[in-house]
């Protein structure tokens, strides 16, 4: 069975804790460092969920599923399309993403995301580098995206990028069902069987061209039926075996 773990504030400090039934198990610190406990446990419901992740980067791919290079009218990458977000833009699981001024156009992206647990460079292939998944959402301001030319802007605005709300060790995530629901309905619907680059091979890429850290997130692209929010939705991000991410758009 995968192991579940959450980080959480705690005595108003963030902490992490090993899920186990109704309860989190406290760590000394994070879990892909050490999984000694610290003896003290808490209420799994009672607690306010942060992002399951301390990226110094959060690398993101484009065009990684099939479905998807073909809706927006591409051929299949031969190697990862990869774009940078910055830290700035995590959210919480349960926070509110914030439409920016000026924006036409903002959409949803559901999104497996990997993180990190050792260090990893050029030269170095090493696939015990990943450590678990957890779900993402690539809020994207579609408009800006076309208009630049590049991502930087349109990917990068606060709050674009909520990740959450576990993080799940030892999975396999070759074949689990991704889903996006607005307000209820059913957005997008794919496997991650269609990923063009699997989980191993994106980290490997990724760690040829740049130093990947523990924490350090990558974001494995979106599948198709990619779509606009509007103030007021709830949007949902649910993967299999995984959890389901949930924010309100304001």
């Amino acid at each position: 069975m995968p192991d579940e773990f959450v980080r959480f504030l705690h005595h108003g400090k963030p902490v992490w804790g090993q899920k186990k039934g109704q309860r989190l198990f406290l760590l000394d610190m994070a879990p892909w460092l050490d999984l000694n406990q610290t003896g003290e446990s808490v209420d799994a419901g009672g607690v306010e969920r942060l992002v399951p992740a301390e990226p110094s980067k959060i690398v993101c791919v484009g065009l990684n599923y099939r479905d998807h290079a073909l809706e927006m009218g591409h051929a299949l990458p031969v190697e990862p399309l990869l774009f940078l977000k910055p830290s700035t833009s995590l959210l919480d699981s349960g926070k509110s993403i914030r439409l920016p001024r000026g924006c036409g156009r903002v959409d949803y992206e559901a999104e497996l995301a990997l993180v990190i647990g050792k260090t990893i460079g050029p030269g170095v292939d090493n696939d015990d580098a990943l450590f678990g998944f957890t779900c993402a959402n690539d809020v994207t301001a579609r408009d800006l995206q076309k208009k630049d030319g590049q991502w930087t802007r349109a990917k990068g605005f606060d709050t674009f990028c909520p990740l959450g709300p576990s993080l799940m060790h030892g999975l396999d995530a070759a074949d689990l069902a991704i889903e996006c629901r607005v307000n209820g309905a059913l957005k997008q619907s794919s496997r991650t069987s269609q990923l063009v680059f699997s989980p191993v091979q994106l980290v490997n890429f990724v760690a040829q061209i740049m130093t990947l850290n523990p924490g350090d997130v990558i974001l494995t692209g979106t599948p198709s039926g990619i779509g606009p929010l509007t103030m007021g939705d709830e949007v949902e991000v649910r993967i299999q075996d995984v959890g389901s991410l949930t924010n309100l758009v304001v």
